[in-house]
Protein backbone atom coordinates (compact mmCIF):
# COMPACT_ATOMS: atom_id res chain seq x y z
CA UNK A 1 0.00 0.00 0.00
CA UNK A 2 1.69 3.28 -0.84
CA UNK A 3 0.60 6.34 1.55
CA UNK A 4 0.30 10.02 -0.22
CA UNK A 5 2.86 12.51 0.80
CA UNK A 6 3.54 15.81 0.70
CA UNK A 7 7.06 18.18 1.35
CA UNK A 8 6.45 18.96 4.83
CA UNK A 9 10.04 21.00 4.44
CA UNK A 10 13.79 20.83 4.26
CA UNK A 11 16.54 20.90 7.14
CA UNK A 12 20.02 21.48 7.32
CA UNK A 13 21.64 18.51 9.41
CA UNK A 14 25.07 20.15 11.13
CA UNK A 15 26.07 16.75 11.79
CA UNK A 16 26.79 15.53 8.36
CA UNK A 17 26.31 18.69 6.19
CA UNK A 18 23.32 17.60 4.15
CA UNK A 19 19.88 18.39 4.24
CA UNK A 20 17.14 16.38 5.25
CA UNK A 21 13.95 16.54 2.81
CA UNK A 22 11.21 15.87 5.39
CA UNK A 23 7.81 14.07 3.77
CA UNK A 24 4.65 14.08 5.48
CA UNK A 25 1.45 11.90 5.41
CA UNK A 26 -1.31 14.34 3.71
CA UNK A 27 -3.63 12.31 5.99
CA UNK A 28 -2.19 11.16 8.79
CA UNK A 29 0.95 11.26 10.81
CA UNK A 30 3.54 9.18 8.75
CA UNK A 31 6.78 11.03 8.54
CA UNK A 32 9.48 10.33 6.42
CA UNK A 33 13.12 12.42 6.71
CA UNK A 34 15.57 11.52 3.28
CA UNK A 35 18.67 13.05 4.09
CA UNK A 36 19.66 14.50 0.35
CA UNK A 37 22.21 16.85 -0.87
CA UNK A 38 22.77 20.32 -1.11
CA UNK A 39 22.02 20.62 -5.09
CA UNK A 40 18.80 19.04 -4.58
CA UNK A 41 17.49 20.84 -1.48
CA UNK A 42 17.92 24.00 -3.70
CA UNK A 43 16.35 22.82 -6.13
CA UNK A 44 13.53 21.43 -4.16
CA UNK A 45 13.79 25.10 -2.46
CA UNK A 46 13.25 26.96 -5.70
CA UNK A 47 10.28 24.66 -6.22
CA UNK A 48 8.07 25.31 -2.94
CA UNK A 49 8.80 28.70 -3.22
CA UNK A 50 7.44 29.29 -7.19
CA UNK A 51 11.01 31.11 -8.04
CA UNK A 52 11.30 31.07 -11.84
CA UNK A 53 15.26 31.51 -12.64
CA UNK A 54 16.71 32.99 -16.06
CA UNK A 55 17.24 29.75 -17.73
CA UNK A 56 16.39 26.11 -17.02
CA UNK A 57 17.85 23.97 -14.36
CA UNK A 58 18.44 20.21 -14.71
CA UNK A 59 14.90 19.69 -12.87
CA UNK A 60 13.31 22.44 -15.01
CA UNK A 61 15.32 20.58 -18.14
CA UNK A 62 13.67 17.65 -17.27
CA UNK A 63 9.89 18.87 -16.91
CA UNK A 64 10.44 20.53 -20.31
CA UNK A 65 11.93 17.35 -22.11
CA UNK A 66 8.78 15.22 -20.86
CA UNK A 67 6.04 17.85 -21.85
CA UNK A 68 8.01 18.23 -24.92
CA UNK A 69 7.44 14.82 -25.42
CA UNK A 70 3.82 14.90 -25.02
CA UNK A 71 3.72 13.14 -21.73
CA UNK A 72 3.08 14.18 -18.21
CA UNK A 73 4.25 12.65 -14.81
CA UNK A 74 1.10 10.55 -13.43
CA UNK A 75 3.32 10.13 -10.02
CA UNK A 76 6.31 9.38 -8.13
CA UNK A 77 6.79 6.58 -5.53
CA UNK A 78 9.29 6.15 -3.25
CA UNK A 79 9.09 2.38 -2.65
CA UNK A 80 12.67 1.07 -1.11
CA UNK A 81 14.78 1.51 1.30
CA UNK A 82 18.15 -0.64 1.33
CA UNK A 83 21.35 0.15 3.53
CA UNK A 84 19.94 3.54 4.31
CA UNK A 85 19.22 4.38 0.82
CA UNK A 86 15.83 5.29 -0.67
CA UNK A 87 14.66 3.72 -4.42
CA UNK A 88 12.20 6.01 -6.12
CA UNK A 89 10.45 5.55 -9.95
CA UNK A 90 8.95 8.54 -11.60
CA UNK A 91 6.33 7.89 -13.58
CA UNK A 92 5.42 9.20 -17.01
CA UNK A 93 2.25 8.06 -19.28
CA UNK A 94 1.72 9.95 -23.05
CA UNK A 95 -2.05 8.92 -21.83
CA UNK A 96 -2.10 5.48 -23.37
CA UNK A 97 0.54 3.76 -21.27
CA UNK A 98 2.69 4.39 -18.00
CA UNK A 99 6.48 4.43 -17.95
CA UNK A 100 8.65 3.61 -14.68
CA UNK A 101 11.86 5.56 -14.93
CA UNK A 102 14.14 4.79 -11.75
CA UNK A 103 15.32 8.21 -9.61
CA UNK A 104 16.52 9.46 -6.47
CA UNK A 105 13.66 10.02 -4.13
CA UNK A 106 15.28 13.86 -3.81
CA UNK A 107 14.98 14.10 -7.90
CA UNK A 108 11.95 12.94 -8.45
CA UNK A 109 9.86 15.12 -5.55
CA UNK A 110 12.24 17.95 -7.53
CA UNK A 111 10.38 17.31 -10.59
CA UNK A 112 6.97 15.99 -9.05
CA UNK A 113 6.97 19.71 -7.72
CA UNK A 114 7.44 21.38 -11.12
CA UNK A 115 4.51 18.97 -12.48
CA UNK A 116 2.15 19.09 -9.89
CA UNK A 117 2.44 15.66 -9.75
CA UNK A 118 1.57 13.51 -6.18
CA UNK A 119 4.41 11.93 -4.16
CA UNK A 120 3.47 8.78 -2.39
CA UNK A 121 5.73 6.27 -0.49
CA UNK A 122 5.27 2.54 0.20
CA UNK A 123 3.80 1.78 3.52
CA UNK A 124 6.63 -0.44 4.00
CA UNK A 125 9.21 1.85 3.30
CA UNK A 126 7.74 4.27 6.01
CA UNK A 127 7.85 1.28 8.54
CA UNK A 128 11.48 0.51 7.90
CA UNK A 129 12.65 4.31 8.62
CA UNK A 130 14.20 4.93 11.85
CA UNK A 131 12.80 6.94 13.45
CA UNK A 132 14.83 7.26 16.59
CA UNK A 133 17.55 8.72 14.74
CA UNK A 134 14.91 11.39 14.06
CA UNK A 135 13.79 12.35 16.96
CA UNK A 136 17.16 12.36 18.63
CA UNK A 137 18.18 14.69 16.28
CA UNK A 138 14.93 17.24 16.80
CA UNK A 139 15.39 16.92 20.35
CA UNK A 140 19.18 18.91 20.49
CA UNK A 141 17.99 21.30 17.55
CA UNK A 142 18.93 24.50 18.24
CA UNK A 143 17.81 27.52 16.64
CA UNK A 144 21.16 28.25 15.34
CA UNK A 145 21.29 25.06 13.80
CA UNK A 146 18.62 26.18 10.87
CA UNK A 147 20.60 27.44 8.03
CA UNK A 148 19.56 29.52 4.82
CA UNK A 149 19.60 27.20 2.30
CA UNK A 150 19.22 29.36 -0.78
Amino acid sequence: MVIKMKVDGLLFDPRSGMYILLLKAVEGEETLPIWIGKPEADSIALALGKVVTPRPLTHDLIKNIIEALNMSVTKVIVHEIIDNTYYATLYVSDGKAEMSIDSRPSDAVAVALRTNSPVFVEESVIERKNTDELEEWLKNLKPEDFGNIM
